[in-house]
């Protein structure tokens, strides 16, 4: 049976992309031009499957970023950096469960095929590592362009020799042909800003005029500081101790209030010095100035993005106390979602699908789930002998939305059973309810020979952007599904 709660509708509109895509390009045309037609761009974030800018941007596409790249395809290329270390460590990225060589591999392959040149691909903190060495060979073999940079003594204090021969000096240049290269990495931590500085040092001492440049789209430097999608950044990199704060050089050159976070505050004083001693001067007054993001700018319904964000901080906030019930994150971390949760003034009782899950679990004694749909309607779904509570609600969320009876069985007990009899018996597992993708792979059987089934089908694509909760931390393959039906998932920390 199917509980149906009230709800606010989830498809409001607070970021008009069209505007973004052709204001943005048109700001980093400017700052090409600016330094004499060839800019660095150090490229912060995700280049496409930005989900956590289209979860606080509500009508900012996941690859935004690449689309406007694309317009202006003829003047970009791309080098791809990757630490050494990360290589050598099977550094994950965690939302893809690939390690990061891997996705340099997939991200060349993604770039190319949408029309984007990749000229190469930079190691950064190169030792001699075995595995960086393999993974240059692999490369190679693939004809990609590969180029080593090193550890540099002194870094990133001793500008001196850092900006000399021992320094930058030692690190191989990248020959480049185009006016924009994009930075770009698999992950934080893979040495953009230095790749950018290095080629700059070369390209002065081979005489020709280049300039560098940022790209981040969080924080949003003319949202005010404790905006809850500034909030909703510093909850999404909670675990990195990064913070904003107001841009004190940029508060002491121009009187004007702007937002940063504290590595770029701290390093600008390093990375000015750095640009004096390449290019005779430096041509940002604070870091600020050295970032190119027009995001701010395209906000059309500031409610809209206040709320989205207040419910990314939340959605933040229970996939930390699951990951700390999981013996994988410190107090620390949860400590400062819980101050961010009150400086945006909300508690858990702000997210609609956690008391239905949680009124259905102490119902039913078993795990339980809830869903907002499109239209602000939440369904739930419990635990019983056939299915988890997950592929429940899956079902129930799925007939509410083509619009079918609540007690209609889609895919009957006799289908069921016997994939049960398959896990228990056969593949030794302890639980014979059927998990959220073997439901999905039964009901899709059933489509080929029932309407209401098909009909059912065609609803999966309105799953996407839906919240979901459940009572308990769900299994692996549960997590999984809903990710890839580009559901929004929290978690009771606790254990069925």
């Amino acid at each position: 049976m199917i509980d149906v709660y009230g709800g606010v509708g989830m498809k409001a509109v607070g970021f008009d992309n069209d505007k973004y895509l052709h204001m943005q390009s048109e700001h980093i045309r400017k700052r090409i031009d600016q330094f004499g037609g060839k800019l660095y761009l150090e490229f912060g974030g995700k280049l496409f499957d930005d989900f956590h800018a289209s979860r606080v941007l509500p009508g900012f596409q996941p690859d935004s970023k690449l689309k406007m790249l694309l317009q202006l395809k003829e003047r970009v290329e791309i080098v791809m950096a990757i630490n050494a270390a990360d290589i050598v460590k099977n550094k994950l990225r965690t939302d893809l469960g690939i390690t990061y060589d891997l996705d340099v591999v997939r991200l060349i392959d993604c770039f190319r095929q949408i029309g984007l040149y990749v000229s190469s691909v930079v190691m950064t903190r190169f030792d001699g590592q075995t595995a960086a060495v393999a993974f240059q060979k692999r490369l190679e073999s693939l004809g990609v362009r590969v180029y080593r940079h090193f550890n540099i003594e002194g870094y990133p204090s001793d500008i001196a020799k850092i900006v000399s021969d021992e320094g930058y000096g030692k690190n191989e240049y990248i020959p480049t042909t185009r006016e924009l290269v994009v930075v770009t990495a698999p992950g934080p931590g893979s040495g953009k800003m230095a790749v950018c500085m290095s080629q700059l040092y070369h390209e002065n001492n081979r005489g020709r005029k280049a300039g560098y440049a940022k790209f981040e789209t969080f924080p949003i430097w003319n949202l005010p500081l404790k905006h809850p999608v500034n909030l909703a950044y510093e909850a999404a990199t909670a675990d990195l101790n990064d913070v904003n704060m107001i841009d004190p050089f940029h508060l002491e050159a121009y009187g004007e209030t702007t937002v940063n976070y504290n590595r770029d505050v701290e390093i600008f004083p390093v990375v000015s010095a750095m640009l004096e001693n390449i290019l005779g001067e430096c041509p940002y007054k604070s870091p600020t100035d050295m970032g190119v993001n027009m995001a701010g700018n395209c906000i059309i319904d500031d409610e809209v993005t206040k709320d989205a964000s207040r419910q990314e901080i939340l959605r933040r906030y229970y996939a930390a106390m699951c990951d700390k019930r999981k013996g994988l994150l410190s107090d620390e971390v949860t400590l400062k979602l819980k101050l961010l949760m009150k400086q945006a003034g909300i508690t858990v009782n702000d997210r609609e699908v956690t008391a239905p899950a949680l009124q259905r679990a102490a119902l039913t004694g078993a795990p339980a789930a809830a869903m907002q749909l499109p239209d602000g309607t939440i369904v739930t779904g419990r635990t019983s002998e056939l299915l988890g509570a997950s592929a429940a609600l899956l079902l129930n969320a799925l007939k509410k939305l083509a619009g079918l009876e609540d007690d209609l069985h889609l895919i009957a007990p006799t289908i069921i059973e016997p994939i049960q009899h398959l896990k228990v018996d056969h593949l030794g597992n302890r639980n014979p309810c059927l998990h959220t993708d073997e439901i999905l792979i039964a009901l899709s059987i059933c489509a080929a020979t029932d309407e209401k089934a098909e009909l059912c089908m065609q609803q999966l694509d309105k799953l996407r952007g839906c919240e979901v909760h459940s009572s308990v931390i769900l299994s692996p393959v549960d997590e999984k599904v809903f990710r890839r039906l580009g559901i929004n998932l929290t978690c009771e920390p606790a254990y069925q």
